[in-house]
């Protein structure tokens, strides 16, 4: 049984992407509340949200 290779790249990349989606849960969909709380700009959350295909809807469950 190997052991499945993922790249470090890709495990950041997720890793990411599921903390970002945590912290806009958590502030209720309010970006500048969940920027605050990765302690990053709005602005790098926008782009960071653009980069991972990340919309406030239906994905972001804030209820």
């Amino acid at each position: 049984m190997g052991v499945k290779k993922v790249p470090l790249t890709e495990k950041v990349r997720r890793l990411e992407r599921q903390e970002i989606l945590k912290a806009l849960v958590q502030a209720g969909g309010v970006k500048a509340r969940a920027a605050s709380a990765l302690g990053i700009t709005e602005r790098m959350l926008d782009y960071k949200m653009k980069k991972y295909g990340i919309r406030i809807s239906k994905e972001v469950n804030c209820g």
